[in-house]
């Protein structure tokens, strides 16, 4: 498994980003993912009495799904009780581990963790693993496109500046890789789609400011470790300005989400038909005429 994220400086900047005092001024993300699953919960004809959030930072989208009435109880899992609010049901677990087991679950939320995590693919599978048959799934993702403007100036800057470049956002997932993903790890009905969310700032400081409090700076283990000057990010905000701005001079800053949801596998849901069951060639329905 190649080693994409140091998870020991993801946990302590997710950290520090949930104790912060300005949390919850930056926390717009979450929200946002949030409320959109809260939605799509609402509207299945089921209720899970049994819900976990995995590694959902604030707990906002334990609150809206309960706020749904969709559900009985729910636990929250994150890397520490930093996390924790008062009231929770609560367990600790680093950020790649689903501390579930096997069949034990109705309902798992994950808003915006599984991008961080080394091991997606192993994550899903133990996340479908625990839920119950015909239990439900429900993510939200950041996915390719987040931050694209930043990724475009700081790449640019640094090689004018440098005549180099080091990897400074992280790479994000595409929706067909994680429709593809879900598909591997075993669930059924797999659904994928993505919101695409613009926010405008004054320049790129006060965008750097709040992916900071939203504990989402570059985690990456191969990033560089030479120190960067005041040059280079005034150069960047420069060709942010330049590239990404608004006849009112704001910025643009783009935030793609994916929603994706699955089932665990059970004998009542829908299933395609066997090869050789159909009723008609597709070439007659092709060649049908309106008999009118």
């Amino acid at each position: 498994m190649e080693i994409l994220f140091d998870e020991q400086l993801v946990s302590a900047r997710r950290r520090r980003a949930v104790t912060a005092q300005d949390d919850n001024a930056a926390a717009f993300l979450l929200d946002i993912a949030g409320r959109e699953l809260a939605d799509r919960l609402a509207v299945v004809e089921r209720r899970f009495e049994t819900a976990v959030e995995l590694h959902g930072g604030t707990g906002i989208a334990a609150r809206e799904a309960l706020a749904t009435g969709k559900i009985g109880t729910i636990r929250r899992v994150e890397a520490d009780a930093a996390f924790a609010r008062p009231g929770d049901t609560f367990t600790a677990a680093p950020l790649e581990d689903v501390p579930l087991e096997p069949d034990s679950v109705n309902l798992v939320l994950s808003p915006l963790s599984l991008h961080l995590v080394n091991d997606m693919p192993g994550t899903l599978i133990r996340i479908r693993r625990a839920l119950k048959p015909d239990g439900l799934f429900l993510a939200a993702i950041p996915g390719s496109g987040t931050l694209q403007e930043m990724r475009d100036v700081l790449l640019s800057a640094e090689a004018e500046l440098t005549g180099g470049a080091s990897p400074r956002v992280i790479p994000f997932a595409d929706v067909r890789d994680v429709g593809a993903l879900l598909q591997r790890a075993g669930f059924s009905l797999p659904v994928v789609d993505a919101e695409t969310y613009t926010v405008r700032y004054d320049s790129l400081f006060p965008l750097m400011r709040d992916l900071r409090a939203m504990g989402m700076t570059n985690p990456l283990a191969g990033r560089s470790r030479v120190p960067v000057t005041r040059r280079f990010f005034v150069r960047a905000a420069e060709l942010y300005a330049e590239r990404y701005s608004d006849p009112d001079g704001r910025i643009r800053a783009t935030f793609s989400i994916i929603y994706a949801s699955g089932w665990a596998p059970h004998e009542s849901q829908q299933k395609p038909l066997k090869p050789g069951s159909a009723k008609m060639r597709l070439a007659d329905a092709l060649n049908s005429r309106d008999p009118r």
